[in-house]
This record gives C-alpha cells, structure tokens and sequence, in this order.
C-alpha cells in the first residue's frame, strides 16, 4: 500500500500501523486473559497479599500476587512472534539485546515471586535487580552519546576498559546505565501503593515511547514495536489492577515495570529526558522520600506512607482521584515531551523539581500541624 499517515513530521505506513495496532491489541488480550489464570494460580499457591498486614497497606481484601508473570509472559510471548513473523528487529535492535532484556527480566520475575512468597531478607532482595541491570550492560544495552541540552552531543564512550570475551566496559555509559534502571526499577517499586498507580503511568510511558519512536528525526520502528507491546501488556493487566484490584504487581512486577520502561529509555539512542518527564514527580517524590529517611535514620529499601500518593490520600482525595491526578501530570509532561526541545525539558524537569520540593514543604508543615 501506498497510502500512508502523517504524524508530528513522519511519514509512517499504513501496512507498519496495522501491525503495531495487531500486536497491541494481541498484548493486551493475553495479558488479560492470563491475568485472570495468575491471579487464581497465585491464590491457590498463598502468594497474596493479606490486608493490614502492614500499616501502609490500604486494601481491605486478601489480593493475589504475581503480576510480573503476566507482565513478563504476555510482552516477551509478542516480542517472540514480532521477531518471526515481521522486519522491526533489522534497525538497532540486535538478538543480544533482547536475550538481555529477556533474561533480566526473568531473574526479577523468579526473585520476586520468591519474596512475595518467602518475605527475603531486604540485601538478598536487592540482589536481584543488581544482577538482571549488570544483564542489561551485559546484552550491550545503553546510549554511548546523549544529547546536550544546551546544544551538541556528549559522548559517553570514551574511557573503556576491555574484559576480553565479555566485551568492552564503557565506564560512563554503563555506570550511567546502573543507576539510571535500578533508579527506575526502586522508584516503580515505591510507587506500587495505590490500585493500577504503577501500571497505568508506565503504560503513559510506554505509549509516549511509541509515539517519540516514530518521529522522522529519529524513526526506530524497532523500540516502537517494544513499546506499543510493553503498553499493551501492562494495560491488560490494569483490567484486573484497577480500583478495586483483583492482583497485584507483587515484588517481580514492580521492579520489572521499572526495568522494561528503563531499558527501552536507553536500549536505542537514550531517550532517558522523556522517560524522566513522564516519571518526573514519582522520581522526585523517591528522592524525596529517601532523603527523608536517610535523615530520620530509618532503612531507606523498607516502604512507609511518607509518599506522594498517600498524602493525596490524607487531602481527602479517593483512591481513584489520586491516581487519576497522577496519570494527568503524566501524561501533560510526557505529551510536551514530544514537542520540546532538550533545553526546554530541562526546564521542566527543574520546574518539577520546584514544585515537588514546595509540595514536600506544605506536606510536612501538614503533618507536623496533625500530630500537634
């Protein structure tokens, strides 16, 4: 076909929307459907989450675990079949990319089912995401140059140190790679407090992603096709993961939300500046939270209700409302992040700053009047 569509400056084929718009739609059925057999298999199993177990436990049911399997079979199965059956993997994407990607994620699947069931031990907890990131630099996955927001580029690859048969260690780029997703996967874990928070903003992202993907400055139909997929697996399982959730994310499928968004910020490119603005405010409010603990001299890997989205809740707000206000503030950077310039998101980005901080401000001043 000749026809083709005309978005923000690219010319995008007809035949190539049909197949991202078929592999969404498959995404989002399986993970559907296999929500529905992980939720039942998990409460046979007593992989739950019982309520009141914990003070910052808000639901009123017992709710099953296990939503990285859901996550982790529906989006993996649809990048298996895109990898047969279409052309999108012959850009920038390689083979050892996605083994990376795949094993990664399966060792956050396995660890966290293993917590959700056992309770680990938070430094044996920790493990499995440091080693499913030091994967991910592994498979080769990361930008060596970035752009600078004041013009120009930075390159990222200059001090390399070689390690023979596992490849060249890019000292910057892969350090930068480290925090970047175990910064991404601790800030989707800490926001994991409110029905369908977590997977909803990362669907934002991912969709964000799929859209920036197919800008004719950059066209990567590849990171498009993993992104409309990521999308469509985690709006399946909010079906089930909206108020009132009938399961959970669980311990895997926190942390590998964070994982998946991450890596495709970086796996082509770095597109961590519009990642980092549809994440901004739960990103800050982590950062917020952390320091906050460091201060009190508590343990910072142990959760509380010191978080953005439990404050919305002390305002009055509904569970519904609060998420939904967060989805907005999302989807407005994330959709500004497609016509901004890299100058003007930094801008952002130290306007969200502000922001979050003067909110910290007045919640603490709040509080304090409280226990007065």
């Amino acid at each position: 076909m000749n026809i083709a569509l005309y978005w923000n400056f690219a010319i995008i084929p007809v035949d190539y929307m049909i197949i991202y718009l078929f592999y969404f739609s498959f995404t989002f059925t399986v993970s559907i459907i296999v929500t529905f057999f992980v939720a039942m298999i998990m409460r046979k199993l007593g992989i739950v989450d019982k309520a009141g177990k914990e003070k910052r436990k808000i639901h009123k049911k017992t709710i099953a675990l296990g939503g990285g399997l859901v996550i982790f079979f529906s989006f993996f199965l649809s990048v298996l079949l895109t990898w047969f059956f279409t052309d999108n993997f012959t850009y920038e994407i390689v083979g050892r990319n996605l083994l990376g990607l795949f094993f990664g994620s399966l060792i956050l699947v396995i660890g966290g089912i293993l917590d959700d069931k056992y309770i680990l031990r938070p430094k044996l907890q920790i493990a499995f995401p440091i080693l499913a990131t030091l994967i991910i630099i592994l498979a080769g996955i990361g930008p060596h140059i970035i752009s600078n927001p004041f013009g120009g580029i930075v390159r990222l690859d200059f001090w390399q140190v070689n390690f023979g048969s596992l490849g060249n260690f890019v000292v910057i780029a892969d350090l930068l790679v480290f925090f970047w997703l175990m910064g991404m996967m601790f800030t989707t874990k800490f926001l994991d407090g409110l029905d369908g928070l977590v997977s909803g903003i990362v669907s934002i992202g991912a969709l964000v992603l799929f859209f920036f993907s197919l800008q004719s400055q950059w066209y990567q139909p590849d990171v498009a096709m993993l992104s409309i997929i990521l999308a469509g697996a985690t709006l399946g399982f909010l079906v089930w993961n909206w108020f009132p959730a009938k399961i959970f994310l669980g311990e895997g499928g926190s942390l590998l939300t964070g994982f998946l968004l991450g890596s495709l910020a970086i796996i082509s490119g770095g597109k961590i500046a519009i990642t980092l603005l549809v994440m901004a405010v739960p990103i800050l409010d982590v950062a917020r939270v952390i320091i906050r603990r460091i201060k009190n001299k508590k343990p910072v890997y142990v959760g509380d209700n010191e978080h953005l989205h439990f404050r919305l809740l002390e305002t009055g707000l509904s569970q519904k409302q609060a998420v939904l206000l967060l989805y907005s503030i999302s989807f407005l950077f994330g959709l500004s992040a497609l016509f901004l310039q890299s100058k003007q998101k930094l801008f952002a980005l130290i306007f969200l700053f502000v922001v979050m901080l003067l909110l910290g401000i007045w919640f603490s001043k709040k509080k304090s009047g409280m226990t007065k």
